[in-house]
């Protein structure tokens, strides 16, 4: 199977090479197109795995920039549900398959796949993306998802538009009232708290402690609390690339990496590097005190601006984690140096940040003090008092205390 991959970059659609799969199994190979190494804009799709050179490159997988744009687990759940109903004639023998069943329109970041010249670009829309008004019918076609007994209306409304963006929960992809692309996140039947409103108030609360997130918001829908987030990969109608720290890293998006290995990556491929390592720091000390604990590479994301140069996205997918749940979770480790994370380790790395002792003691206070406002944002939200006695051991926790420590001495 041999594939065009196209980039839309600065209003154009350029083809940059071509990705070439075995017809069952996980090898693949890609070549850069010669017209695009002659570009002086030129830049790598994925500079660890991915460099520019002229030859043929080959993995045992798929490489990590296609493998970003694919689904999820939910995605993917969809994908062999719709094959199952024949609603779908290509079976996911590949991972590549997976990518390609995804919408053209609404898959994250900026590459397009298509099979020659002239063809329509892979998968192409099969409707309309739903505008937030039609929440409720995907609030109850994701519910059918999960119990099982959906239709193939059900498929066909949430497969059509969904979007591969993080995790495993239910989602699709919606039309903001600006015309905007935004993903909606709904709660699971087997929920037992409020999964929106808990991620609705962590980006509150990272907002207040200077962090840079997502636009979000809580809807509730049918007395559920369904999270509405801004695509962060669109802008002004254009895409912009996007990489996942695994990726970025050259890591398997299972490796636990570590921040102190995104600081290295910045430092390698970033944009704004100072900016971007200070910021990272910031995320990394609020995951910490915030409890948020599924803190992965896929979790944690660039956009490229400037071409071949990466920064740092908008946070997203911040989820506090109560104390009961936290083994259930997985947490990037603060440095690959030492076996546990704490704020004293945080502290010790500061300098691989570019960070002098007394600017990392200002961030961690300023961190510190949003975190432990954490009820008073929540009543802001008009969260209610049980939902948020709920996450009341995610915020107050023993790293509070040790930061607590910390500043006074």
């Amino acid at each position: 199977m041999s594939l065009e991959v196209h980039v839309d970059w600065a209003g154009e659609i350029l083809l940059v090479g071509r990705l070439f799969s075995a017809e069952r199994g996980s090898a693949v190979s890609f070549q850069y197109a010669r017209e695009w190494l002659l570009r002086p804009d030129r830049f790598a799709l994925d500079p660890t795995s991915l460099p520019m050179h002229p030859s043929m490159q080959h993995s045992a997988t798929l490489f990590g920039c296609i493998q970003d744009c694919g689904p999820d687990r939910w995605g993917r759940r969809l994908i062999e549900r719709a094959v199952r109903k024949k609603l779908l004639v290509q079976k996911p023998f590949r991972e590549v398959d997976y990518v390609l069943a995804l919408d053209d329109h609404s898959r994250i970041g900026a590459l397009r796949f298509r099979t020659g010249p002239g063809e329509p670009f892979l998968s192409p829309s099969v409707g309309v993306i739903p505008p937030l008004v039609r929440l409720a019918a995907l609030l109850r076609a994701a519910e059918a998802i999960h119990f099982e007994n959906e239709t193939a209306e059900d498929l066909r409304f949430l497969l059509g538009e969904g979007s591969p963006l993080g995790g495993a929960r239910p989602k699709s992809a919606v039309r903001q009232e600006d015309g905007g692309l935004a993903i909606a996140k709904f709660p699971k039947a087997d929920d037992i708290r409020d999964i929106g409103a808990g991620e609705t108030l962590a980006l509150q609360i990272a907002r207040n402690a200077g962090i840079h997130t997502v636009e979000s918001r809580c809807v509730t829908v049918d007395a559920s609390s369904v999270t509405v987030i801004s695509r962060f990969d669109r802008e002004n109608g254009q895409r912009i690339p996007f990489l996942s720290a695994a990726s970025l890293l050259g890591l398997e998006a299972s490796s636990p990496g570590s921040y102190t290995l995104m600081a290295d990556a910045i430092r390698r491929f970033g944009d704004a590097v100072t900016e971007d390592l200070h910021e990272l720091w910031r995320r990394m000390v609020f995951s910490l005190l915030a409890s948020n604990c599924d803190d992965h590479l896929r979790n944690h994301g660039f956009l490229m601006r400037q071409p071949g140069r990466w920064s740092l996205s908008p946070a997203y997918d911040l989820n506090p984690v109560p104390e009961m749940e936290r083994t259930q979770t997985n947490q990037t480790p603060v440095s690959e140096e030492y076996g546990d994370s704490s704020l004293a380790v945080a502290m010790e790395v500061a300098s691989r940040f570019g960070l002098k002792p007394q600017i990392a003691r200002k961030i961690l206070g300023e961190v510190f003090t949003a975190v432990r406002g954490w009820r008073d944002t929540g009543k802001l939200l008009r969260l209610k008092t049980g939902t948020l006695n709920a996450y009341a051991s995610a915020f107050e926790n023993p790293l509070m205390e040790e930061a607590a420590r910390l500043l006074k001495g």
